[in-house]
């Protein structure tokens, strides 16, 4: 269930509706600064770090005044060879204090790829179901403690 808080009130946002997106966005804005702090000022490549989980790698691409474009993803080593997965391109509103996930792209080998998941139906079901996926990965980060900070040689040894 989203909560949205407007003013003395809260009210329960409406889940794959547009309230419902936005309150979602705006939950991921949250989870992301609690992780990174200052979101306007990152450095170009972040490497996490946790007792309990896998590195998680962040490559900033475009920065603009008002938006600034992330990858997010673990390295996996599968069948002989580094692919990134999830590989989640995500788009920071600083104005807004959003994050919206944008896409999720699929560089795993043919072979270890399994294709039963169906199409949304609608932009709007796609663009829930990639930030529901956000917000899981982002709850999981949080829950497993994990830290980010600029990576010395670590990135260069796996990209």
């Amino acid at each position: 269930m989203l909560i949205e808080t407007t003013g003395p009130g809260l009210r329960v946002v409406q889940p794959r509706s547009f309230a419902g997106l936005m309150t979602l966005y705006a939950a991921n804005h949250a989870s992301l600064r609690q992780l990174l702090g200052d979101l306007h000022a990152l450095p170009s490549t972040l490497v996490s770090s946790s007792p309990t989980d896998l590195k998680i790698y962040l490559k900033v691409g475009t920065r603009s005044r008002y938006t600034t474009s992330v990858h997010m993803t673990y390295w996996l080593n599968l069948s002989g060879g580094w692919y990134p997965t999830p590989d989640l391109e995500l788009r920071i509103y600083h104005d807004a204090r959003l994050v919206e996930a944008l896409n999720c792209h699929d560089r795993l080998p043919a072979a270890s790829v399994g294709r039963n998941a169906a199409a949304p139906r609608s932009e709007l079901l796609r663009r829930w179901s990639l930030n529901m996926l956000l917000r899981k990965w982002l709850e999981h980060c949080v829950d497993h403690r994990h830290c980010f900070s600029e990576p010395q040689a670590q990135l260069a040894s796996v990209a």
